[in-house]
Formats: structure tokens, C-alpha cells, sequence
């Protein structure tokens, strides 16, 4: 019964494939068409080939690999403490109604204000380095983990918890043994959120306040009205952004493929 699931499961990812690459070219197709039907000049609308030949300029002096790699650093590190934050908190206020209702109010008005509001004020309090654009990520990151990370443990069966409570099971016996197991598929689900918001995240933080990154060579290049290097950039955080949501849900099916289906 495994091997039918298997070929369908091979020839449904080579169909999406092909969907995906034909659906690219067509794009890049419709992209050249409008450009050159409309004579647009090339600081409004530049045609793919300029875009192609600018990306290939930055890949040869390095701009881009060396502006794409402190983004990736600012993701990941920000990715990270919002993943920590969000469980740790999620897990601490699903065993407390009490810390619940007080941080309720503080959680959901700090997601109220638009980050773009709020990152002026952390480049204000830690500077425009890398440290305020850690923050901007996690803060953006920290919501969505937290909200799943308390779903998770809320969905634990009760039978299952009072069965391992007959058994005296330690606190850290239920987590690793039921409530980890449980919430990791929701929590899985918000890090794959996550993963893509850290990336706006990183992005607002540099448009604010940064002389490196993605976000700094959008602005130098919309400053110069060099629009393919912000084509350039904008394509590498797509990138970027997509890698990252691979990278979680490789990750999700790794620790999940013992599931029973």
C-alpha cells in the first residue's frame, strides 16, 4: 500500500514543478511584453534582460552576496529569539489563566501598532546596528509562535494527561512525553509564518535605519533610480523568504514522518 502513495506522491511533485517553471516563464514572458509595449523607460519599468545583466554585476562584485548574507544573519538570529520568546511565554501563560489575562492586553496591543512604527523607535533605543534589527524580527516572529505554541498545548487530551498523572509523571515527563508532541505540529505551522514575517521584519528594521542589508541596497537603489537593483534585491528576498519556508517545512517533515497518517 506504500508504493501507490509513493508514485503518486513522485509524479505529483514533478507536475507541480513543471506548473511552477511554466507558470515563471510566463511571467517573465508578460513582464518583457508590457515593457516593451509601452516604451517604458527603464528606471520606471526595466525590461528582464536589464535585470538579468544588473543581477549579474552585483553576483560578480559581490554586492549582493555581501548585502544578502547580513539580511540572512538578521533573519535567522531574529527568527530565533522569537521562536524562544513565543514558545517559552505560549507555554508559561497555557499552564496559567492568572499570567494569561494579565499579559493578554500588553500581547495583543503590542501587535495593534504596525512594526514600521515601532522600529524608528528600537534604531532610536539600540542603534542602528544589527542588535534593533534582531528585534524588529522577533517581535514580529513572537505573536504567531506564541498564539500557536498555546493552541498546541491547549489541543492535549485531558485522558492522556490524567493517564500519565496516574502514572506520576514529572513535569518534564509530560512535556517531552505528551505536550511537546502534541503542539509541534501547530507549532511547526507558526514557525512557517514566522520564517517569512522575520524577513519583512529584517526589511522595515533596514529601511529605517541601516547603511547594509537588502533593505539598504532597496533604498540605495531607489534613491539612484537604479530600479533593476531593486528589482535585484526584491527578487533575492523572495528568495530568501522561500528558503526559509522550505527550510521549515523539510523540517516539519523530518520531525513528523513517524506520525501516523
Amino acid at each position: 500500500m506504500k508504493a501507490p502513495r509513493l508514485i503518486r506522491s513522485q509524479s505529483s511533485a514533478g507536475i507541480y514543478w513543471w506548473v511552477s517553471v511554466g507558470s515563471a516563464l510566463i511571467g517573465v514572458l508578460a513582464w518583457e511584453a508590457l515593457a516593451r509595449a509601452n516604451d517604458l523607460p527603464a528606471f520606471i519599468l526595466p525590461p528582464p534582460a536589464h535585470v538579468a545583466e544588473r543581477l549579474w554585476m552585483t553576483l560578480l562584485d559581490g554586492t549582493l552576496l555581501r548585502h544578502a548574507g547580513v539580511t540572512l544573519l538578521e533573519v535567522l538570529l531574529g527568527l530565533s529569539a522569537g521562536l524562544a520568546a513565543g514558545a517559552v511565554l505560549g507555554y508559561l501563560t497555557a499552564k496559567s489563566p492568572i499570567l494569561e489575562r494579565w499579559l493578554t492586553p500588553y500581547i495583543v496591543a503590542s501587535q495593534a501598532v504596525p512594526i514600521a512604527a515601532i522600529a524608528p523607535l528600537l534604531v532610536i533605543w539600540l542603534g542602528p546596528g544589527l542588535i534593533s534589527k534582531i528585534v524588529t524580527c522577533a517581535l514580529i516572529v513572537f505573536f504567531p509562535i506564541l498564539v500557536n505554541t498555546l493552541t498546541g498545548l491547549r489541543t492535549v487530551d485531558g485522558h492522556l494527561r490524567e493517564l500519565l498523572e496516574s502514572y506520576n509523571a514529572n513535569w518534564w515527563q509530560t512535556f517531552i512525553k505528551l505536550e511537546f508532541p502534541a503542539a509541534l505540529p501547530v507549532l511547526l505551522g507558526g514557525l512557517k509564518v514566522g520564517a517569512t514575517l522575520a524577513v519583512i521584519g529584517a526589511v522595515v528594521g533596514e529601511f529605517v535605519g541601516a547603511d547594509r542589508g537588502l533593505g539598504f541596497l532597496i533604498n540605495a537603489g531607489r534613491g539612484a533610480f537604479d530600479t533593476a537593483l531593486v528589482f535585484v534585491a526584491v527578487g533575492a528576498l523572495v528568495v530568501l523568504a522561500v528558503s526559509l519556508y522550505g527550510g521549515v517545512v523539510l523540517l516539519e517533515r523530518m520531525l513528523l514522518r513517524r506520525r501516523p497518517d
